[in-house]
């Protein structure tokens, strides 16, 4: 097979893949922020999608086909909501992020409508409010129905709620015979706020934005409850209409307001570029104060008639788009500094803040990653920063307002014991570069509550102990329940069950047989080799390999706790072949914990550690690459590997131009082909096993 040229184009069909997939990443989106009212993505994150899908269609037009995502809008209706066709489609807008892409815009829209290069061009510039789009229609000037976007062509019925909106009025003064009023219903931040706290007060779970509360309100099957809710509405824009009632974008805003329409009180007529973006500056400015949700700021072709001869394009209209707001920033004050410690032991510093609303959400913590990070920022407890959200799990500090740091506020000084455990905590230091690691670790790993549940999970797993019936669920409940908490206990759990406690056989989805199958289980394996104990301890750095290297190495395990205690024991291990500074010294750590050895001595009373079987160096296999495919009828995968391990053979999951022998079993499939093209020697189960017990 040619190898493609490193840097080349993609080809059509490598794009049109991406493009598949992009689409229907997109479409999962749509469906979850226009019909569950519940977006998994920050909007940054969804534009860049949008961005990438764009970018595809414009490199082959032939992706843009009927079921492009760029011809689609919002989701499917709810099933549990009447359909409502729209009479003129409710499309959405394209977005541009950079200043001189409003330069752009205007000057797309000249060169369509075949006007100089420097042809007045009146826009009219309004607010892009972050709310759930509606379709009003009022016929003889009463509302006789109203619906949401929906897929753009057919929409919710949702006249019902949308009656009890007091800011939506139930008659027009004014209005055309036929009007369809489209705006935005919203919820403001004091609103939302005050409905949390309340929600606090009863002991109910609290909402994240304003938005999807609003949306999630207008959706309800029971109008009373979209009745106990303050929602908020701007018109700006119109459906069907039966006759003209303006000729502008602007005149038609100041329309509607006269019907008896609330409209945005922003919304500004900008006769070039310049003042299209100052007037988005002044609206960005005034973010923080407005008392609702913005994301960007829209820009209208102000001519109705020069609208008509621009048309739309796929699923936007060629005379608008939305100008977006970068990523959200607001300024708080730092509280405190928690550490949190996780499932690897890595100890991850979280900012505690004055709550503070950014982009809707209310924020109170955000990520200050790690020591480094805090030095370098000189982030210290009282503090005013400036936080920010751009798709982030958690929001990030971004800097430190210096001219506000109180008096006497002092340096962040990072802990260097485990805050749950109390364990030493260490950073590694990079043996290549000599670099410390920016991740602290907790060395407690067999003590650390926060790591308990992983590293048991892990001392039984197949690899290690491989102790039947002891799975992670049963981990889990067994350490919820304080049954087990260390290693040791797992030996003991049959000692003590029913001490103090309803027996385990009694316990829901257990039953005496279950229960006396497990303490058989665990029973037969208070045996172990060395090499599996050691990856049973789950050091870190120390996986099946390494492990099996220094139980070839020390032999027995009191040789290799000696030399693991011993006050050179990082430069001894460290000597080992195959073992390098930075694990030596990771395992050096761990025995220098004394909660681990305390965990072990418990342990070493309740099981024998013993030498890994010897390699045998005279044997034929010794030094062979061998590959194990299909299912194996007389022994286990893990039987055959550890076998060939012991006559001296290395194992791999590949077949190369370097393999020695593959043992195919029933459903060996592509391996064995590969195997036959490469000229490999491929024998059955029955041969390995003869050629194993060869001298």
């Amino acid at each position: 097979m040619t190898k493609k040229p490193t840097g080349s184009k993609p080809t059509l069909a490598e794009s049109r893949a991406q493009h598949q997939r992009l689409g229907a990443e997109i479409a999962e989106h749509d469906r979850r922020y226009h019909g569950e009212d519940a977006p998994t993505i920050s909007d940054a994150a969804y534009d860049e999608l949008r961005r990438r899908y764009s970018a595809l269609e414009a490199a082959f037009p032939e992706l843009a086909d009927a079921e492009s995502a760029n011809r689609k809008v919002g989701a499917a209706p709810s099933e549990k909501f009447a359909k409502v066709r729209h009479a003129v489609p409710m499309l959405s807008l394209g977005n541009i992020f950079a200043d001189e892409e409003v330069e752009e815009f205007c000057a797309r829209v000249r060169r369509f409508l075949g006007m100089p290069v420097d042809a007045p061009l009146a826009m009219a510039a309004e607010p892009k409010i972050d709310g759930l789009s509606c379709n009003l229609r009022y016929e003889n000037g009463e509302l006789v129905r109203a619906a949401t976007r929906g897929d753009g062509f057919e929409g919710e019925d949702v006249t019902a709620n949308v009656r009890t909106i007091r800011a939506i009025p139930n008659r027009l003064d004014g209005a055309p015979r036929i009007f369809e009023a489209r705006g935005e219903i919203y919820m403001r931040h004091a609103d939302f706020e005050a409905l949390n706290a309340r929600q606090a007060e009863a002991g109910k779970p609290i909402y994240a934005n304003p938005r999807n509360f609003a949306a999630g309100s207008l959706r309800q099957l029971d109008p009373r409850i979209t009745a106990s809710r303050p929602l908020a509405f701007f018109a700006y824009a119109w459906g069907e209409v039966s006759e003209p009632f303006a000729t502008t974008q602007l005149g038609a805003i100041h329309a509607m307001q006269r019907f008896g329409l609330p409209t945005n009180p922003l919304t500004r007529l900008c006769r070039t570029a310049g003042e299209m973006l100052a007037h988005y500056r002044t609206i960005e400015a005034e973010r923080a104060n407005l008392g609702y949700d913005i994301d960007g700021v829209v820009y209208k072709v102000d001519d109705l008639a020069l609208q008509q001869r621009l048309g739309f394009v796929s699923r936007s209209p060629r005379w608008a788009v939305a100008h977006k707001f970068p990523a959200e920033r607001a300024t708080t004050v730092l509280e405190g500094i928690e550490i949190q410690v996780g499932r690897t032991g890595a100890l991850t510093p979280v900012a505690k803040l004055k709550p503070v609303t950014v982009g809707g959400v209310v924020v109170q913590n955000a990520t200050l990653h790690n020591e480094d990070e805090i030095a370098r920022k000189d982030v210290r407890i009282g503090d005013t920063v400036v936080v920010q959200r751009a798709g982030d799990v958690i929001p990030q500090i971004l800097e430190v307002v210096l001219d506000k740091r109180p008096a006497g506020a002092e340096p962040y000084v990072f802990p260097h014991v485990c805050p749950v455990c109390g364990s030493a905590a260490l950073r590694e230091i990079d043996e290549k570069t000599g670099v410390a690691d920016v991740v602290r670790r907790c060395t407690g790993h067999l003590v650390c509550a926060a790591q308990a549940v992983e590293g048991l999970k892990h001392f039984c797993s197949r690899n290690a102990f491989d102790i039947e019936g002891l799975g992670d669920k049963q981990i889990e409940l067994f350490f919820k329940e304080g049954l087990i908490r260390t290693p040791a206990d797992i030996f003991t759990l049959s000692a003590r069950d029913g001490k103090g406690r309803q027996p385990l056989r009694e316990w829901e989805g257990f039953g005496e047989t279950s229960v006396s199958n497990l303490f058989d289980a665990i029973d037969a394996r208070r045996t172990i080799a060395l090499n599996r104990f050691l990856f049973a301890l789950g050091i870190r750095h120390v996986g099946e390999t390494n492990a099996r290297r220094l139980a070839r190495h020390y032999g027995e395990w009191g040789s290799f706790r000696a030399a693991a205690r011993a006050p050179n024991a990082a430069e001894e291990l460290g000597a080992v072949e195959g073992i390098g500074p930075v694990v030596a010294e990771t395992i050096a750590d761990f025995f220098a914990e004394e909660r681990n050895e305390a965990v072990l001595d418990a342990l070493m009373k309740e099981i024998t550690v013993e030498p890994m079987a010897a390699i045998a160096a005279g044997h034929p296999l010794a030094g062979k690459t061998i590959v194990f495919t299909g299912s194996l009828e007389k022994m286990t995968r893990d039987e055959a590997k550890a076998m060939a391990e012991r006559l001296g053979a290395k194992v791999s999951g590949s077949i190369s131009a370097k393999t020695d022998l593959v043992v195919a079993g029933p459903g060996a499939g592509s391996k064995l082909t590969t195997a036959r093209e490469h000229g490999v020697e491929t024998i059955d189960e029955e041969e390995w096993i003869r050629r194993s017990a060869a001298g």
